[in-house]
């Protein structure tokens, strides 16, 4: 059985809903946004609420486990009522603690994700012990039994263990999947560039593409439909600019559009698997560290690779967590069975 260690965040959410919130669009020449918005001043009954344990770090570590992977996890938390959720939670699990860190002086991260009608969220977050994690927090003698390593996106301080452990995972020849955070990005190309020359596959979504190439996305005009192309020109550029070794996969991951793949030689899209969306929360971990343990069950099929991860990432949307939507690979097979026509292209 493949050995996998992940590093990232571990905190607890608390979901709110409220059928009273707004979807405010604001337009202007060059830019549109939306917020959501509640009336201000004002006390508000909530319609739905739950709470459940979250962040990159727990969230891949419970797929792997959940996908058959004997799995090792290491995250940063307090000692308080928040690491007691969040460790009670991981005793249903097979999942490997003995490489966490926990510090009493520092609290667990916690977040509160305001979930609209639409299935969307805004999440207010509290990093917490997650911004903190050291070089010295890492166990590098139980790392070197690993096959794979995932790296969550790590914020603040803990973005400093990044280049060293991508360096001894490369020495080691632990295979490197890297989903970047926007604390690395907004340091620039050139700066994340030996990160990305050291991992295996890379995924990011496409704000975060955006962010790290300087690439615009640009818009239909009345002389060129770019809507109309399987891919988008400024994606491909995209995804072949964060290309920057020979052996890596790139993944760029559009939201409800579904994700592209380039190997160097072919580009692959696949639009996401049907579901009906309770909460986005979590989409995004599920995907890419279903790709990245798909691409090692599957012996490197890129395209089924991107299948598995839309599969599960569309049962996670489907409940109100995380971790809850979360599928066995024979589940995964079985619903791609159920649906024949579902599929990838290549480009």
């Amino acid at each position: 059985m493949r050995k996998v260690f992940t590093i990232g965040s571990a905190t607890m959410d608390v979901f709110v809903e409220c059928d009273k919130a707004n979807i405010v669009s604001v337009c202007a020449k060059d830019r549109s946004a939306e917020f959501m918005s509640y009336p201000y001043g004002a006390k508000i009954d909530m319609s739905n609420f739950s709470s459940n344990l979250g962040g990159g770090g727990v969230n891949t570590a419970m797929n792997f486990d959940a996908l058959g992977y004997d799995t090792s996890a290491i995250f940063k938390i307090g000692d308080d009522i928040y690491s007691s959720g969040i460790l009670e939670a991981f005793k249903k699990t097979n999942v490997n603690l003995d490489n966490i860190v926990q510090d009493k002086s520092l609290s667990t991260g916690f977040s509160i994700i305001l979930v609209s009608f639409q299935g969307d969220r805004t999440v207010l977050a509290n990093r917490g012990a997650n911004a903190l994690i050291t070089i010295d927090d890492i166990n590098f003698d139980a790392l070197k039994e690993a096959n794979l390593l995932y790296i969550a996106p790590l914020n603040g301080e803990s973005n400093k263990v990044l280049e060293p452990l991508v360096e001894f995972a490369h020495k080691n020849d632990i295979i490197v999947c890297f989903n970047a955070g926007t604390t690395s990005l907004k340091k620039g190309f050139d700066d994340i560039k030996k990160i990305l020359t050291t991992s295996n596959v890379v995924v990011m979504n496409k704000d975060e593409a955006m962010m790290c190439t300087g690439i615009e996305v640009r818009p239909d005009t009345k002389t060129e439909k770019y809507s109309k192309e399987i891919i988008h020109p400024d994606v491909k550029a995209m995804l072949e600019k964060l290309k920057v070794a020979d052996y890596q996969v790139i993944v760029i991951t559009d939201g409800g559009k579904g994700a592209y793949a380039y190997t160097g030689n072919k580009y692959f899209y696949c639009p996401t698997y049907p579901s009906d969306v309770i909460s986005t929360l979590g989409a995004g971990d599920a995907f890419a560290s279903t790709f990245c343990a798909a691409m090692a069950k599957t012996e490197f099929d890129v395209g089924k690779s991107l299948m598995y991860g839309s599969v599960v990432s569309a049962s996670v949307v489907s409940k109100f967590g995380a971790t809850e939507g979360l599928i066995t690979f024979d589940e995964i097979e079985k619903r791609l069975a159920q649906n024949p026509e579902y599929t990838y292209v290549e480009v």
